[in-house]
């Protein structure tokens, strides 16, 4: 009943929302979209105004034994340069965006609630390092990141700008894991965890989208639709060269061996995939045993920016 009410909530705000920018022209949120990648009319407004939705740009981070996590909750972990830190996604709900820096490379961690997609970029990008913030927009119901040097909206999961002086430049994605506290815990006893001493004030014991993953609809409008897969199954979505595919875990259930793999050939390229059952998670590795920047996310997400995907079937 209160995803309902949520829903019908959103509807009427978009409602007047969409009126609200006819009668500007081509600017949302203070972003001017014109000359934008993607069709303008498809960019919507997703309820809080520019930086409503607050990044966090200069995260703290506790010991293990100190987060206050369950067993059960999600965090997107990584280890790059040394460094292993897990973002709780009970947090990242409420910001969306985390600046951080590893080793000295600074590293956005990206996660849009609407679509489950956890992405980690290099920040550097057009030569020049950047942090972003949340545009409080979203095009095929992903999060529009915005960057604070030039203004420029950046698709999620295109991991491109789609507008401003930097349109048309590409984010590179780096390796990141969407699984359960107790599974990255124990590949990582020493991981360090996102501090809820946000300098927000903000309730991270309670998940703004509870029920969301369970509604068979969604709340904002997509450019295209698949009926392969439910909407919001959990797929793990590659590409390589323009070419991609996505692994439902329900085919994934079926294909992976008793541990969990499957070896699959994608794009003239032989991958290595890692399925966890108990903990729903899965990655994707090369042929040399390297992680690929492969992406978590609900079938719908990954379909409608990639609507000549390939799929992984049930035997």
């Amino acid at each position: 009943m209160r995803v309902r009410r949520r829903l019908l909530a959103t509807a009427v705000f978009l409602s007047a929302g969409l009126l609200a920018s006819a009668a500007r022209g081509q600017e949302l949120n203070g972003f001017d979209v014109t000359g934008a990648l993607v069709p303008p009319r498809a960019i919507e407004r997703g309820g809080p105004p520019r930086d409503g939705i607050p990044s966090i740009d200069q995260p703290r981070f506790v010991a293990a034994g100190q987060a206050d996590l369950r067993d059960t909750d999600r965090v997107l972990g990584m280890a790059r340069n040394g460094i292993v830190r897990a973002y709780p996604v009970r947090i990242l709900n409420w910001h969306e965006i985390v600046n951080d820096r590893l080793g000295g490379e600074p590293i956005a961690i990206t996660y849009c609630p609407l679509c489950g997609t956890g992405m980690a970029f290099s920040a550097r990008a057009a030569g020049r390092e950047l942090s972003f913030g949340v545009s409080g927009l979203l095009y095929n119901s992903d999060v529009l990141l915005y960057d604070r040097a030039t203004g420029s909206l950046w698709s999620q999961i295109m991991s491109r700008a789609v507008t401003g002086p930097l349109r048309g430049t590409a984010l590179t994605a780096v390796p990141l894991t969407h699984t359960t506290w107790a599974d990255w815990r124990a590949r990582h006893p020493r991981t360090e965890v996102l501090s809820t001493d946000t300098g927000h004030a903000r309730d991270y014991s309670s998940d703004p989208y509870h029920g969301y993953d369970k509604v068979p609809r969604l709340i904002f409008d997509v450019q295209h639709r698949d009926a392969r897969v439910p909407l919001k199954e959990w797929v793990l979505g590659l590409r390589f060269d323009g070419a991609s595919k996505a692994y439902p875990f329900t085919a994934l259930e079926r294909r992976a061996d008793a541990s969990g793999r499957l070896i699959d050939t994608f794009a003239g390229r032989r991958v290595e995939i890692r399925y966890d059952r108990l903990h729903r998670s899965a990655e994707a590795f090369d042929s040399d045993g390297r992680p690929l920047p492969a992406v978590m996310a609900y079938w719908f997400a990954w379909v409608a920016f990639h609507p000549g995907t390939e799929l992984l079937k049930e035997p």
